[in-house]
């Protein structure tokens, strides 16, 4: 028998056949694979297929044979990503406001790859990009790439850090860049957030990534260190709502005991929480950073819930209440 001119090639085409032509409910049989083969000037005789897939499998490929009558079928069996695992970082690209729409296309056109081609048709059917609230900013890969390396290396950064005006454009929020040390980088909020220390403020700040442009690492080692030598991420962006900062502040708050999970799924199961001295209500105490949006969260529960201290906090939602009340 001839050989083709790609016989070198045989054994990675074997592995692609089965790879992108099989799956748990497709398979080959070798006249089958042999014809693929074929298609890729590749020529084979049994045993040497026979070969080429105990090599698969020595090589730790998950390569299944089944009889089927007088004929045996082939198909791959687990793979780098299983299907559900893939439909799961489908539905996180697609759901990252940080991620372009075009990037989301072009990294779930590359997820499709690591499964056979009638998991990925299937795959496609589901993904749903266009239309998404999506950043605009294309060259967010390598400001994050940029960041990383900064924070590999214990160095400082400046920036631009934008801001929309009414014409829908992007200006910087200040003239000055933003100098700051870099320590970690977080996801909250449909959202990617750099997490940094001000030194001139001295205290902890975020900043959206997608915002953030022109980035410069600087030969100036990171100040802060003190400050995240006990830092809990998780707790963090359970005080900040939305990733909005403001005067951190312990507040005290009386709730019906039917929302109950709301709380514990916004604080987490730390929290204590006691009876009330009123039947059917709760009292529990919890860490906040105080702005708009945590007093919008509370205005969100209605009359399940209710701020009885501290007394400054109490006076500053009142006050809103009724600033919001004086523009209808």
């Amino acid at each position: 028998m001839p050989k083709g001119s790609n016989q070198k090639l045989k054994l990675y085409y074997v592995y692609k056949i089965l790879h992108d032509k099989t799956d748990d409910n497709h398979s080959l049989t070798m006249p089958e694979i042999r014809e693929y083969l074929e298609g890729y000037d590749i020529t084979a005789d049994r045993k040497s297929l026979y070969d080429d897939i105990n090599a698969l499998r020595d090589l730790g490929f998950d390569v299944i044979g089944e009889k089927d009558g007088r004929n045996f079928n082939y198909h791959m069996g687990s793979k780098e990503l299983e299907i559900a695992e893939l439909k799961l970082l489908v539905d996180a690209i697609q759901s990252s406001k940080f991620i372009t729409e075009k990037k989301s296309s072009e990294l779930i056109k590359k997820l499709t790859g690591f499964v056979s081609d009638y998991e990925a048709s299937g795959l496609k059917r589901q993904v749903v990009v266009q239309g998404r609230i999506k950043t605009m900013n294309e060259s967010i890969y390598y400001i994050v790439d940029e960041i990383h390396s900064a924070i590999s290396n214990n160095q400082m950064i400046k920036f631009d850090y934008l801001t929309w005006n009414l014409k829908k454009e992007m200006v910087p929020r200040k003239d000055e860049k933003y100098e700051v040390s870099p320590w970690a980088l977080s996801w909250d909020d449909e959202n990617y957030y750099l997490i940094a220390y001000d030194d001139e403020a001295e205290k902890i700040k975020h900043y959206r990534v997608d915002k953030i442009r022109n980035v410069e690492i600087l030969d100036k080692k990171r100040q802060g260190k003190e400050h995240f030598k006990n830092f809990d991420m998780a707790a963090y962006a359970r005080m900040n709502f939305g990733m909005f900062g403001g005067k951190e502040v312990t507040v005290k708050l009386k709730f019906k005991n039917e929302i109950v999970g709301v709380l514990l799924d916004r604080f987490g199961k730390g929290i204590s929480i006691r009876p009330s001295d009123e039947e059917g209500w709760s009292v529990a105490n919890v860490d906040v950073a105080l702005s708009e949006q945590f007093l919008g969260w509370i205005f969100s529960l209605g009359t399940n819930i209710k701020i009885i201290g501290p007394q400054e906090v109490v006076d500053r939602f009142t006050r809103d209440i009724k600033a919001i009340k004086g523009l209808y």
